[in-house]
């Protein structure tokens, strides 16, 4: 006798559509907001850059590594390009970044 193929009761659940988790387009938006600090001292920019970079590096690297569980590849390849966002010397940059991927967060959230 044949059976029928039994169906999966629990489907996966889809992915989100936003590519950055939340938490990392906040972080963002945080450290891009201390540029304001050190915007007027181009004499200490050879050490805010690279915390800049390192501070949005990191906590995004394990963000999408550990919460969105992204690929290594996909996860330092986000990371890289925040990091390089936030170490703009200004803060005209990663702020509107980072709002806007909180905003797709958030109209994707509601649109589900």
């Amino acid at each position: 006798m044949i059976q029928p193929p039994i169906l999966n009761p629990n489907p996966p659940e889809a992915p989100s559509g936003t590519p950055i988790h939340p938490l990392a387009a906040g972080v963002l938006v945080a450290v891009d907001n201390l540029w304001n600090l050190a915007d007027w001292a181009v004499v200490t920019w050879w050490v805010t850059v690279p915390l800049s970079f390192l501070s949005v590096f990191v906590p995004t690297l394990w963000f999408q590594r550990r919460l969105r569980k992204d690929r290594w590849g996909s996860a330092v390849a986000k990371a890289l390009a925040l990091g390089l966002v936030a170490a703009i010397p200004t803060s005209l940059t990663g702020t509107p970044v980072g709002m806007a991927l909180l905003a797709w967060t958030g109209v994707d959230r509601w649109r589900r």
